[in-house]
Parts: structure tokens; sequence; C-alpha cells
């Protein structure tokens, strides 16, 4: 006898949205990957910025931790986001060559 296979709907999670509205549309990027805080380094480009986020990983073999620097590039909707500002940024699909990460939210100011 053939035996049915259920089938299991997966269960969607919520995924946040970033609306960027412009005077002629309404562009919707869907957040579906990391979610990264990070220091905005360069804001010259238009719509785009440069955030670095420092990355601490533990080596086992010599009982210490090793402290990194990775830069992303991320789409800035409406220029909002100025040199200094920490930033949360979250992975969307391509949006050019060098930009797949989006401004989800400012956090604040940088301390120094």
């Amino acid at each position: 006898m053939a035996e049915k296979k259920s089938k299991v709907a997966k269960e969607k999670k919520e995924q946040a949205v970033v609306v960027e509205v412009t005077p002629t549309e309404e562009k919707k990027y869907v957040i579906r990957g990391n979610i990264f805080y990070g220091k905005v380094v360069s804001a010259k480009a238009n719509k785009t910025i440069t955030v670095e986020r420092e990355i601490t990983q533990y080596l086992p073999k010599y009982e210490r931790y090793k402290k990194s620097k990775s830069k992303v590039h991320a789409h800035n909707p409406n220029n909002l986001a100025k040199e200094g500002d920490l930033v949360k940024i979250g992975e969307t699909r391509r949006i050019s060559k060098t930009k797949s990460f989006i401004v989800m939210e400012i956090v604040g100011k940088d301390k120094q």
C-alpha cells in the first residue's frame, strides 16, 4: 500500500521590513539574514555608508581573545546615517555589487 507523506508547513518567521519612500515610488527591503551593529566610518557616497564592526574571537589554543575589524558597505535610505553614528544593519537581497546590507536604525553617536 502506498503511504501518504505528510508535508510539514514551515512556520514563517516575522521578517523585518525597511521601507524607503521617495517622491515617485516606495521600495521595501526584507531583512532575511544576519543583523550587525557597527560604527559608520564613511558616508561620502550617495545613499551608501561604510560600517566598521569589531569582532572578538576566542582562540582555545592560546586561551586568549583576538580582536579583528570588518568593513561592510550598507544602503543608507534617505541619507539618514552620518559619520560617527552607531547603526544596526541587516542583511537583505543584493542591492549593488558591494551592497547587501541596509541600515535598519541609528542606535546613537560614537563616544570618541
